[in-house]
Parts: structure tokens; sequence; C-alpha cells
């Protein structure tokens, strides 16, 4: 082999292996729970993450890398959370993560994300104090970002349904015993409290807990005139059985997870009239959510997404976070949080159009006003009338 052969092939190998560091894909974390009760949520927002990831690599990546997904099953439990942050952070050294659909994994798991200065993008949980937790000015600078409604805007819409436009004065609250149905009761109450209106009767019950006579007996006996609740799918719909078993109708008007696809199968017709917020809904009224709800559709083989909210804002947070590592033009994680807190352009999502969604003290980027009134009927969500 000569001497110029021999220069060619080592020129070549530098190049390749220049080029090799170059294109090396920029990972992001997914957690959330892919099996379980919670699962509806979870896969929905990871199948809604992995259509937003194909379209910006379609289109060249960031900064001429690819995005690459590491994805997790956190279970929906704490302890398989926290394990689940520190091998994304550490093995597989993510540069952001996106998810967490329920609010107690959340609060456990991303303390790791605010020490390795790492954003993470709540995506689907919606606990008031997930945002708060290394908030100012016990803590300088904030890793934790959201794009879904917060329960304080929630809870005031539902007090708002109920009271206002129901003119109901009796209501009861029904809520899970987990971190999410306790701190929504918790915010329900403070909502209620505003309008000078206290429950009737405050009932909790457990996961997989399949009847619910004792709890809607209370409401009952107290006069409620409505159902405010605050679960998941799989026992709300057992308190919508649970009225038709006593043959007892109220309206029942709760958080956003009465459009769960298990809350709307398992209730069947008897789910029909719940009323609950929400970001998105499945109607393809702009051209982009079009888009998204065909792309979702084809791609997953389905017709109604099992979770629309949570295919939506998990699309929309991949779409935040690309501009973010755009404009900050590195993957570091402090540069990273600069620039989603100052956002420069407009990021057209499926949720919204946002125009600067977050600032150094603001990491909500669901306003009051963005989300609207959902209604069950015959297995989907519509608009409220």
């Amino acid at each position: 082999m000569t001497y110029k052969m021999k220069a060619l092939i080592a020129s070549a190998l530098v190049s390749w292996s220049v080029a090799g560091i170059a294109a090396e894909p920029i990972k992001i974390g997914v957690s959330g729970p892919l099996t379980g009760g919670s699962a509806p949520m979870g896969v929905s927002m990871r199948d809604g993450v992995k259509i937003a990831v194909s379209e910006i690599n379609a289109k060249g990546g960031v900064l001429g890398r690819q995005l690459q997904l590491v994805e997790r099953d956190d279970e929906a439990k704490n302890e398989r959370g926290v394990q689940v942050s520190q091998e994304l952070i550490n093995k597989e050294k993510v540069v952001a993560t996106v998810g967490y659909i329920n609010t107690g994994v959340a609060l456990a798991s991303q303390r790791f994300y605010q020490e390795a200065k790492i954003p993470v993008i709540n995506n689907v949980a919606t606990g008031s104090v997930i945002t708060k937790q290394f908030a100012a000015p016990e803590h300088k600078d904030n890793y934790i970002f959201r794009t879904s409604a917060n329960d304080t805007i929630q809870s005031a819409m539902i007090v708002d349904e109920a009271l206002a436009k129901r003119k109901l004065t009796k209501v009861a609250i029904l809520a899970d015993s987990t971190n999410y149905g306790q701190l929504g009761r918790e915010d329900l109450e403070k909502a209620l409290a505003a309008k000078g209106v206290k429950p009737v009767a405050v009932e909790k019950f457990n996961i997989k807990d399949v009847d619910m006579t004792a709890q809607l007996l209370k409401a009952k006996q107290g006069g409620a005139q409505a159902i405010l609740t605050y679960g998941i799918g799989p026992e709300l719909a057992q308190i919508a059985n649970g009225m038709e078993k006593l043959g007892w109708k109220v309206p029942m008007i709760g958080s956003w997870t009465l459009s769960m696809g298990n809350f709307l199968d398992n209730a069947g017709k008897n789910g029909d009239g719940a009323i609950m917020p929400q970001t998105f809904i499945q109607e393809p009224n702009t051209p982009k959510r079009k888009a998204f709800i065909e792309a979702y559709q084809k791609s997953y083989k389905v017709d109604r997404i099992p979770s629309p909210v949570s295919a939506a804002q998990g699309y929309d947070s991949i779409y935040l976070l690309a501009a973010a590592i755009k404009q900050a033009g590195s993957t570091d994680g402090v540069k990273v949080r600069e620039a989603l807190e100052n956002l420069n352009e407009k990021v057209e999502g499926v949720v919204t159009t946002y125009n600067k969604p977050f600032t150094h003290d603001d990491h909500e980027a669901i306003k009051p006003g963005i989300p609207v009134m959902g209604e069950a009927k015959g297995g989907h969500i519509v608009f409220s009338k």
C-alpha cells in the first residue's frame, strides 16, 4: 500500500469519525405508564411524542442531529419513576425528558432532573404543585416545565360549570386516594370556598375499587345535585355505573380524565353527559389538528385516540423542546432551560400556538382560557354546548 493510499484511508477514517460525532442523535427521555390503569394516557402521550419526533427528523432533525427517544414504563409507581429518572439521566445521558402522567410519580422523580440541571416537560400530570416544587426564592432556577392544564385551572372550570352555568348549590366530591386525587380535591374545595360553597359530602376511593355505593349514598343523602370527580378512567366508570345501579342520575363534572378511553368504554351509556375541561378534543377543526389526528390514526391503526389530550400535549411538548434546543444552539441543560423561558419564535402546536409560553418564573404553558369544556357522548368526547 502506497503512502498516498494510507494517507487517504487515514483521512477518510478521521472524516467518518468526525461525521459520526456530529451526527450523534439527541437523546430525549420519555417516562410514563405504558401498562396498568393509566396506560391510555401514557401510551397516547408516547405515541403523540413519536409523531412529533418523526416529523422533526424527516425535516433534518435539530442542529443537524436526529432526535432519539429513550422510552421507559414508570408503571404509575413512584418508586419505579425514581428508578427510571436516574437511569435516563445517568445511564442514557438524555438531554431532557418529557412525560409524567401521574402527579405522585412526577413529584417523586423530577427532583433528579432539577439536581442534574436537565429540563423535564410534564406533558400530562396536572397537580398544581408540580411546577412549584423547585420555584423561587428557595431555588434560583427551576427545570420543571408543563404543557398540561394544572388543577388550579381545571378546578375553577369545574366549579364554574356546576355553580355558575348550571346554577347548582349542592355538590359532592369523589376523589381517589392518590396524590393526584387528593391534591385535586384540595383545589376543588378551595375553588368552592371562594364561591362560599361547602361540599355536602367529600368521599375517597382507591385505585381498583369496583363498588362506589357507599360513597354515592353519602352524596345522595347529602342532597348532592352533582358529583365532582378527581380520579382516572376505570374508577370514574365505576362512579357512573354505580349511579345507574342506584337509579340516581345527577351530572358528573370532573377533571380532564373523564375523557379517557377506559372511562368511556367501561361506563358506556352511563358515562354520557359527563363534563370535563379539555385542552384538546379529537375534532379536526384546524388544519394542524386535522393533520395530527390523521397521522395518529394512520400510524397506530385506531379511530379514537385512547387519550386525545395526552397525545396532543405530548406532541406539543416535543415541538417546544426542539425549538428551545435550536434557539440555544446546544443541548446543554442550562442553555435549553434559558431558551424555554424566552422562546423567540412562535411554536404552532395542536393544543394552541405558543407565543412565549414560559418565563423564568412561570413554567405553565397552558393558561386559563385555553382549555374548553368537553362532554362524553356515545363513546367520544365532543365540545360541550
